[in-house]
């Protein structure tokens, strides 16, 4: 479990910072496992699937396109069993 959590020694002195980063460690370790159980798969599988999307932001003359690349069945199968939205394959366009 401590290796999932990765709270090793911190350099905070305030007690507040400190709070505040077992917080957010803790906070991590939560959505982990949500995404583990409701995919039933291991965070290390399902973090190298969705790391394998890619935004690209197109600039030219004509305008700029933030395109994503298509979601492999893996990818889809994530967000399906998590009932979260994928993103757009274009999220932005504007013409110049």
């Amino acid at each position: 479990m401590k290796s999932e959590l990765l709270l090793r020694p911190i350099v905070h002195r305030l007690e507040h910072r400190i709070r505040a980063h077992v917080l957010i460690c803790w906070l991590a370790l939560l959505l982990t496992r949500v995404a583990e159980r409701g995919c039933g798969q291991r965070w290390p599988r399902i973090n190298r699937e969705l790391s394998r999307l890619s935004q690209v932001t197109l600039a030219g003359p004509a305008g700029t396109v933030v395109h994503t690349t298509p979601l492999r069945p893996a990818q889809r199968a994530v967000y399906q069993s998590l009932s979260i939205t994928p993103p757009a394959r274009v999220s932005v366009f504007e013409p110049a």
